[in-house]
């Protein structure tokens, strides 16, 4: 088998994977984000993905760990990722996904941490709390669309999730 049918096949079944996966529901995402210009970018990135999605914004830490508390035990509300930022207002973001990774009934969702600081420790502190991953905002709204398209193309096409 040539590696343009290898690579055929594999897109056809994520198809038909991703297919039977959002027939039934949309890709959840929860947005932590303080900035109201960030969350219009973040609509704005997300507006072209390949599969159904509801964008959920939270605009500090508290609301943040409130729906994630209220939506627990309903799993077909429940987010597929969390992406957060770090500095928030009233609870911090490292505070917010301390909770969420102590929480047996949250800490299997997926979080993005997403911020403008660069700092080392913040990395180091985000990996420490168990984030998946860490990503710097773009300074440009070019660099955000490409950071998104790489997001909803790991997180929506590549990974396998937790059900929920």
């Amino acid at each position: 088998m040539r590696l343009d049918q290898i690579a055929g096949d594999a897109a056809g079944r994520t198809q038909e994977s991703e297919n039977s996966l959002h027939e039934t529901a949309p890709f959840r995402i929860l947005l932590v984000e303080d900035n109201p210009g960030d969350v219009e970018l973040t609509r704005e990135a997300l507006r072209d993905t390949r599969v159904p999605l509801c964008l959920q914004v939270a605009s500090d830490g508290v609301e943040a760990l409130s729906v994630l508390h209220t939506e627990r035990d309903a799993a077909s509300s429940r987010p597929d990722l969390i992406i957060l930022d770090i500095n928030l207002p009233k609870k911090s973001g490292l505070e917010v996904l301390e909770a969420l990774k102590s929480d047996p009934s949250l800490r299997q969702i997926p979080v993005l941490m997403l911020s403008c600081s660069a700092a080392d420790r913040d990395v180091f502190k985000s990996y420490d709390l168990h984030a998946n991953c860490y990503v710097r905002k773009p300074e440009n709204l070019d660099g955000f669309d490409k950071i998104f398209e790489a997001i909803s193309e790991f997180w929506m096409g590549v990974a396998k999730l937790p059900p929920r």
